[in-house]
């Protein structure tokens, strides 16, 4: 067989929930009925995806989840982000729905990815086609650490265990550390304590972030991690 086409069928609370969320993403909503069972049919450009609805549904229980392979995914990154602020006055980085940034991940072979949770809890998971160019270097101490805690939080949904691991590497610092990773880190961790209603950590964190001493090449290379601190400042809360 040749020319298959797989469409994800996902649970959500409210149809109504759904469609907006996703139309800030670039989805056209090409079929939708309420009766007998609620149903939404979306589609980005080749992308579809489906949901129906259960009212009784508790997002936070959610399992939904699917693997989106892109060849250009910072490409759709941007996009994404652009239509969140668009929609949203700002990029949705902590709570449901959410989305996560670019990050390689050292458990999906090297590959970059990044993940929308929408409003029904539903994990979608965008992964670059090819593997990131340095995916196969062992890293080492703080880089290491920044990798682990990656998997934990954005893999697995598990910000608990991140956060002890990027504690635990950002308390013994190692001269070895390039100061381009700690920035990383700090930011990382500072996203983190926004997933844990921590505001107050992750308002400290990018306070740390701001204040590391960079290079005028590391700080053009942080371009992107600087922009994402700038979006977690924006949905910290007043204080």
């Amino acid at each position: 067989m040749a020319d298959e086409t797989t469409i994800p069928l996902l649970p959500c609370r409210l149809l109504d929930d759904v469609a907006p969320f996703y139309q800030a993403l670039g989805f056209e909503v090409t079929y939708r009925q309420a009766r007998p069972n609620p149903y939404l049919a979306l589609r980005r450009e080749d992308l579809n995806l489906h949901f129906f609805g259960m009212p009784e549904f508790d997002p936070a229980n959610s399992y939904g989840s699917c693997l989106v392979v892109v060849d250009d995914l910072a490409g759709i990154h941007r996009a994404f982000a652009a239509g969140l602020r668009a929609a949203y006055g700002k990029v949705l980085v902590s709570g449901v729905p959410r989305m996560t940034r670019p990050r390689t991940r050292s458990n999906q072979d090297g590959h970059t990815g990044f993940s929308i949770v929408d409003p029904g809890g539903n994990w979608i998971r965008f992964v670059a086609r090819t593997p990131t160019p340095d995916a196969d270097e062992a890293p080492a101490g703080l880089a290491r650490a920044l990798r682990n805690a990656v998997v934990q939080a954005d893999s697995r949904g598990n910000p608990r265990q991140a956060a002890k691991i990027l504690d635990g590497a950002l308390a013994k610092p190692d001269a070895a550390d390039d100061p381009a990773v700690e920035v990383e880190a700090l930011v990382y961790r500072a996203e983190v304590a926004l997933l844990l209603d921590e505001p107050d950590t992750a308002r400290d964190l990018l306070r740390r972030a701001g204040a590391v001493p960079l290079d005028e090449e590391r700080r053009t290379r942080l371009a992107d991690t600087f922009r994402h601190a700038a979006d977690l400042t924006a949905a910290l809360p007043p204080g």
